[in-house]
C-alpha cells in the first residue's frame, strides 16, 4: 500500500507560490514545498488527482486553479516507513490571493523566482528537480 500526494506548481508574474510546511507536518516539517496533499479513499471515482489537488490548495492556501497539466512523478519513503507516490502539475492561478489558511500543515506563503528556489538552504533537492521539471513544461505550454 502507499499514499498519493499531489502537489501544485503554481507560477504568476516569474514566480513560483511556494509554502513552508508546518513544523507539525509529519514528513518534510519547515521545509520548503508546493501545495498539495494526499488523496483521499473514494472507492469508484473520476478525475481524483486533479479534484483533490485544487481541494487541497483551496483548503491551504485560499486560491482557486484550473489548467492542471501534468509534469512528473516520482516516489519516496517518509521517515516513518510510508511509502508515497508524488505527482506535481502545473496549475494555473484564477482566484484569491494566498494566504496560510490552514495553521496545521502551512507555516508560510511565499512568491519565488526559480533561482531563489535553487539556492534556499531548505529547498529540498526533489523540489528543485520538480521546480525545473515545472519551467521546462511552462516554457513548452506557452
Amino acid at each position: 500500500m502507499f499514499v498519493v500526494n499531489v502537489e501544485g506548481a503554481i507560477y504568476r508574474d516569474g514566480k513560483w507560490l511556494m509554502i513552508k510546511r508546518s513544523e507539525k507536518e509529519e514528513h518534510a516539517a519547515g521545509c520548503l514545498s508546493m501545495v498539495g496533499g494526499k488523496c483521499d479513499l473514494e472507492g469508484v471515482s473520476t478525475d481524483i488527482l486533479e479534484r483533490t489537488l485544487k481541494r487541497e490548495i483551496f483548503e491551504e492556501v485560499g486560491i482557486e486553479v484550473e489548467d492542471l497539466t501534468y509534469v512528473n512523478s516520482s516516489s519516496f519513503v517518509t521517515d516513518k516507513g510510508t511509502h508515497v507516490i508524488d505527482i506535481v502539475f502545473l496549475c494555473q492561478h484564477i482566484t484569491g490571493e494566498p494566504y496560510v489558511k490552514s495553521m496545521e500543515e502551512v507555516g508560510e506563503v511565499m512568491w519565488m523566482t526559480t533561482e531563489d528556489i535553487m539556492v534556499y538552504e531548505d529547498a529540498p533537492s526533489y523540489l528543485k528537480d520538480n521546480v525545473t521539471l515545472a519551467a521546462n513544461k511552462l516554457i513548452l505550454t506557452r
